[in-house]
């Protein structure tokens, strides 16, 4: 537990990265939009987003980092949760794609008739 908290949980100091990383990802977006148009922009708009996301993740891991080991924020309880909330998100994700592909097999069998007929219309 850190000396500053009577308690066991870690509150989120207020953090410029969620803007900076968010900003970053919407200029790499654009250059992506801008290159594939061929515009001569999205050659400087795309690596120059993908740099800037690339680094701006790694100093925001650096510092969820630093908090973690230097700092001492990141006690049992707060190890736990950040392990749960990791596992729960895995899952989540197997969750989504084994639905999406549920979907997808089940669509493509042929056993909705009853849609394709709509369709087909």
């Amino acid at each position: 537990m850190s000396k500053n908290n009577k308690h066991d949980f870690h509150l989120v100091d207020p953090s410029p990265w969620p803007l900076i990383t968010a900003s970053a990802v919407f200029s790499m977006l654009v250059g992506a939009v801008l290159y594939i148009h061929s515009y001569t922009l999205g050659n400087f708009l795309l690596p120059f987003g993908l740099i800037f996301v690339l680094s701006s993740m790694g100093i925001w891991w650096r510092d969820v980092i630093r908090e973690a080991t230097f700092e001492g924020r990141h006690s049992k309880v707060v190890q736990k949760g950040l392990r749960l909330g990791m596992i729960l998100f895995i899952v989540s994700e197997v969750m989504f794609f084994f639905g999406f592909f549920w979907a997808f097999f089940s669509f493509s069998s042929g056993s909705n008739n009853r849609i394709r007929c709509y369709l087909t219309t």
